[in-house]
């Protein structure tokens, strides 16, 4: 390739789409549906964790992680995982799951606006009233029957990873800081007790005494009486940028870990995990840029691949353009605009 652009800014159409390489391991999202069916582990776990991740599966991980993960294990109790952008937080989830074969990680991403209900189940009643007023109009012919109830109803994540089964779910509670000042408090009962009622089936329990709902990852699985109770407590990680302090009935109920910034070793064995040796020998400098920024100054583990990824496609090594890209792509996310 004599020019890695792709796109030039001159306003001439062209076909240099044809050209443009596979995207970072990170990034790769056929490969990660195409492994949707490859078996137990988290499809994604490869572009979370890197794709040579085997090779440096025996790197010395940060004591006072595994630590914090172990007792969150033996304790049965969440994992509350604090630290900037980029240390890791969201990705230790998929590493629990990777390692101890607990298949795929259930995702609960938290907005302003999440609720606890978002987490437990959704029910659609809007949809059970169409279906039903389309059955009466088209007479119960016309293939409009309405379904049962629990066609209606879709456990979300933390309900989902509250079901029981005999090994435990990986649930990722990802940017708690983000939720509106109730929820941290509304999810004190069920993270307590394990389980959650479903009034909508608890109101019919007498008639119907189980029936079958969906699950977050689209199977159906039985609920009986309206409850769900959990007979493995799951493996909860809620991650947080501090952004906000919790209530301390909810840091009680968890096991707090704070991430440092990545060290040498740690970001060594990252970038070979994505990008091999070659990325690791080829990067040496940007890496170094990395490991010896100002005090305080926060940059994103994820911020070095990017640049890393990007300037091997500088096919001439030229100072100007490398130096150019890797300043455009680690910009301090703490700095002021």
């Amino acid at each position: 390739m004599n020019d890695w652009r792709i796109y030039r800014g001159v306003g001439q159409p062209h076909d240099g789409m044809r050209r443009l390489p596979a995207p970072p391991p990170w990034r790769d999202f056929a490969a990660s549906r195409d492994g949707a069916d490859s078996g137990p582990e988290d499809p994604s776990s490869a572009r979370r964790l890197g794709v040579r991740r085997r090779l440096v599966e025996n790197y010395a991980p940060r004591p006072a992680e595994v630590d914090a993960v172990n007792a969150a294990l033996y304790l049965r109790r969440p994992l509350l995982v604090t630290g900037n952008p980029g240390t890791g937080k969201s990705t230790l989830a998929y590493a629990i799951a990777h390692e101890l074969g607990l298949g795929k990680v259930l995702r609960w991403p938290v907005v302003s606006r999440t609720t606890l209900q978002d987490g437990l189940y959704r029910y659609d009643a809007i949809a059970r009233l169409q279906d039903v007023q389309l059955e009466r109009a088209g007479g119960g012919d016309r293939g409009t029957t309405a379904s049962g109830i629990g066609s209606y109803i879709r456990l979300g994540p933390l309900g989902t990873a509250l079901l029981p089964a005999e090994r435990p779910r990986v649930l990722l509670i990802d940017e708690l800081d983000k939720s509106d000042l109730d929820l941290p408090n509304d999810l004190l009962n069920t993270l307590e007790e394990g389980e959650f009622s479903v009034p909508e089936l608890e109101r019919l329990a007498d008639r119907e005494p189980v029936v079958e709902v969906l699950t977050h990852d689209g199977d159906r699985v039985a609920v009986r009486g309206g409850r769900v109770a959990c007979t493995a407590f799951p493996v909860i990680v809620m991650t947080s940028n501090g952004e906000r302090d919790f209530p301390a009935p909810l840091l009680r109920r968890c096991v707090q870990l704070e991430l440092d910034p990545p060290g040498e070793e740690q970001l060594t064995a990252m970038v070979e995990a994505h990008l091999g040796a070659d990325g690791v020998a080829a990067g040496g400098d940007l890496i170094r840029r990395f490991l010896e920024r100002e005090p305080g100054e926060v940059l994103a583990a994820d911020q070095l691949l990017n640049a890393l990824f990007l300037t091997q496609y500088d096919p001439h090594a030229q100072g100007l353009t490398r130096e150019r890209i890797a300043e455009m792509l680690m910009q301090p996310l703490d700095r002021t605009r």
